[in-house]
């Protein structure tokens, strides 16, 4: 039920599986809030942006003025 532009890319379930982890990749937060709307009846969503690893390094290495990781 993901819309066009929302990708899927893994899960993870806590050890006492009440929690399910889904990460999704998007450029537009809507398709997100989209994809949101189909399971609000039955889920409680948080939303919190991330990135890889490595453009944390980079970012921190520019706000260090440095050369990226």
């Amino acid at each position: 039920m993901a819309p066009e532009g929302l990708n899927y890319i893994s899960s993870w379930v806590d050890d006492k599986l009440a929690t399910c982890y889904q990460v999704m990749e998007t450029a537009d937060r809507r398709l997100l809030d989209e994809w949101m709307r189909h399971w609000v009846d039955i889920v409680d969503f948080e939303v919190h942006p991330v990135m890889t690893s490595q453009e944390a390094a980079q970012r921190v290495a520019a706000k260090l003025g440095r050369n990226a990781v």
